[in-house]
Formats: C-alpha cells, structure tokens, sequence
C-alpha cells in the first residue's frame, strides 16, 4: 500500500517528500551555492500518483526527481495510515510567489515557460510588481513538443536564468524538465501546472477556507466542469492507497534530496 523510507514516502509507489516550503525554499538555495547540476522539483498529487501507474516514463522522472513534494490532500490523508503525518501541503501555486519573494531578495533570475500565449508574461508582470526587483530572465510559451526543445533549451538557457518554472501540465512538464535536465544551464526546474494562471488572474483560485479544507479541487471542477474526467482519478487513488499491498521496488535516484 505505502512504503516509508527515513526520508520518503512511497504512496502507490510513488515517491512524496515530507517538505514544507520553508524547507523547499532552503533546498533551493542550498543548489542554487552548489550550482553543480539541474536540480527538479515535482508537485506531487493525487493525479500525478495515478498518470504514473500506466506511465512508466513518469514514473522514472518521479523517482529521479530532487524534491516531491505532496501538491494534494490526499496524499496527506494516505500518509496518515501510516500514523504518520506529512507537515503541509506545498503547492506550485503557494510555491511561486514564496520563491519569487526570495528570489527578489537573493537576486535570483527567473524563467516562466508554459501556459497560453501570453499568459507567463502577465504573470511574471504580476510577480514583480508584488517583488520590486525582482529579475524575470524570459517567459516563453513554447509547448512540451519534442521538436521545439532545441529552442527552448537555447532560449532558457541564453536568458541566464537561476530557477525554470514549466507550466505544461503533467506529466508533460516533469517529462520535459527530465528530458532536458543535463543540457540546461539553470540550477533549478520545477513543474507548476496551471500556477502562471492563477498569477496571471486567468483562472480564479478557490476560496481560502475552500483550500484549507482541501476542497480546491471542487472549486476547480465548478469552475471548469470540463475536467469531471481527470477527476474521476480520485476515487482510482483512494481504492489504490487503500488496496495496495505490493512493496514497491526502488528506482535508481530514489532517494536524492540532500
């Protein structure tokens, strides 16, 4: 069902870091002073758990991953019949604007890759008018295509930027920093999902005592019926945490956060 390592969870065979964003943000300091390789960052959730079943390719991309962070109640709730607790639930969409907080603080640069045209560069509008100084290397909306990789590589990693947000969904934005990790010149990547969205004021975010109750999901749903498909991967997750017996087998990078 789920296996514990001193330093991880496995949920469905799926790796989530007990991490709080006070500890992501000292993670991402920590390599952006070694600066020695791309480190990833992943957002994990209920539907990431699921994806992965039937994708192996993601699921390697998990396992090889920096950070896994739980980005849903659910994995909170299902680390619980361990009788143990994860200590909050790190969101990309909470994430950012923290990063580039401190971003704006330390002088890192930042790279807003995804979502609709045009809608990295409100956002990243946005973050620095709430961050005076804060850096913004290059936005671009690009899509995941395998033929435009050699682009983007080359555009990112012109800009001189510190920290790459992708905003393509998963598990193709994960897909696409694991792809491309060894030729990147940042010290940070991160999949953040529809974040530049709700920055950009594109998609409204769900009440705040909606998200303390980890209901965001039905807002969402409300507000975008056209995604009652994906949804139903809940229920899949719950019967799967629930019935799961199988020890998971490690991967190779399982257990790489510092």
């Amino acid at each position: 069902m789920i296996h514990v390592s001193d330093r991880r969870l496995f949920i469905v065979g799926v790796p989530v870091d007990p991490a709080t964003f006070e500890s992501m943000l000292t993670h991402i300091e920590t390599w952006l002073a070694r600066r020695d390789r791309v480190y990833q960052i992943c957002t994990v959730s209920p539907e990431f758990v699921m994806i992965a079943q039937d994708n192996p390719d993601f699921m390697r991309a998990l396992h090889q991953a920096d950070l896994c962070v739980a980005d849903g109640v659910g994995l909170l709730l299902a680390a619980r019949l361990l009788g143990r607790r994860l200590p909050e639930r790190v969101t990309g969409s909470d994430g950012v604007p923290l990063i580039a907080r401190r971003a704006a603080e330390r002088g890192w640069k930042l790279f807003l890759l995804g979502a609709a045209p045009g809608v990295a560069e409100r956002a990243a509008a946005r973050l620095v008018a709430d961050n005076p100084g804060l850096i913004i290397a290059g936005t671009h909306a690009g899509s995941p295509a395998p033929t435009e990789e050699d682009e983007i590589v080359a555009r990112v990693n012109a800009s001189g930027a510190d920290i790459l947000f992708v905003a393509y969904g998963a598990p193709q934005q994960d897909l696409w920093i694991a792809r491309n990790r060894d030729r990147l010149s940042v010290a940070v990547a991160m999949g953040v999902g529809g974040t530049f969205d709700f920055i950009a004021g594109v998609v409204p975010r769900a009440p705040r005592w909606m998200r303390r109750l980890g209901l965001e999901w039905l807002y969402r749903l409300y507000r975008q019926p056209w995604r009652w498909r994906r949804m139903l991967r809940l229920p899949r997750f719950v019967w799967a945490v629930l019935t799961r017996r199988e020890r998971p087998l490690p991967l190779a990078g399982e257990d790489r956060v510092p």
